[in-house]
């Protein structure tokens, strides 16, 4: 079995797949920074809460945004596993084309993906630490990302901001006008990210003069892709279904080269 791991700059995510399949997901929170000793613990114990034996993971990979991280989880798994970890970057040279330096390889996976799972042009709202936008045809041209401050990561600014506002739940709100702080705080939110991210697909598909294929994924955006028809699919496992591709490629390539 393969294990994928996606560490964010929220959230580290786990996917363990059987073919294509993934069988087990879960999300352990990146912040406060563990250890390596307590990370070691943590995946262990996770592992009794499923079911899972360390020894069937036979292959690692492992994307990451957080430098300072990478080590430590890779290190902790290869502990637990006895198996060596691969780090899947953007480096990995596929059929994606005119790719900045600069994007991440969570963007990179996103892109990846979408080029390989859908037809025409696609966008990939990743609703994250940091709410993203990524854009690429169907010849595997990277259009272009936009990124912006994530919906969490803009809740925490604003009650840190002010004085008499509390943390309040991540739902849907039953009215746009809100009757409590609770209610108003949440409308905002909601339903402000979610006519920021409508308005930013029109914009997209204005400027590229065609109608885009839209993909949601991240940690809130099953809150999001109910509520518009802008979104065509919600895939929360999209990003570390594309971390697996890029290691299969990386895998493929590797290969190619110790035969040549």
């Amino acid at each position: 079995m393969l294990l994928v791991v996606n560490i964010g700059n929220s959230n580290i995510r786990f996917g363990i797949f059987e073919g294509e399949d993934c069988t087990h997901s879960w999300v352990m929170n990146t912040k406060p920074y563990k250890t390596e000793d307590e990370l070691f613990s943590q995946f262990k114990i996770t592992y009794q809460n499923y079911g899972i034996a360390p020894n069937d993971i036979t292959e690692i990979a492992v994307g990451s945004v957080v430098p300072h991280l990478t080590y430590p989880v890779r290190k902790s798994l290869s502990r637990l596993h006895n198996v060596k970890t691969v780090l899947v970057s953007r480096n990995i040279l596929t059929e994606l084309i005119s790719v900045s330096p600069q994007i991440g390889t969570d963007l990179y996976a996103n892109a990846y993906y979408a080029h390989k799972k859908y037809e025409g042009t696609k966008i990939v709202v990743d609703f994250g630490t940091a709410l993203t936008l990524t854009c690429v045809d169907g010849k595997g041209e990277l259009k272009g990302v936009i990124i912006a401050s994530g919906v969490v990561t803009s809740l925490n600014s604003l009650i840190s901001a002010t004085a008499q506002l509390s943390d309040v739940e991540m739902r849907t709100p039953v009215r746009v006008l809100g009757k409590t702080t609770e209610a108003s705080m949440q409308s905002g939110i909601v339903f402000g990210f979610l006519s920021m991210v409508e308005g930013l697909i029109d914009r997209i598909n204005k400027e590229l003069g065609e109608q885009t294929y839209v993909i949601a994924t991240g940690g809130t955006g099953h809150i999001f892709a109910p509520l518009t028809t802008k979104i065509d699919v919600y895939d929360r496992l999209h990003t570390i279904k594309g971390l697996r591709e890029l290691y299969l490629i990386k895998s493929l390539q590797n290969n190619n080269t110790s035969i040549s």
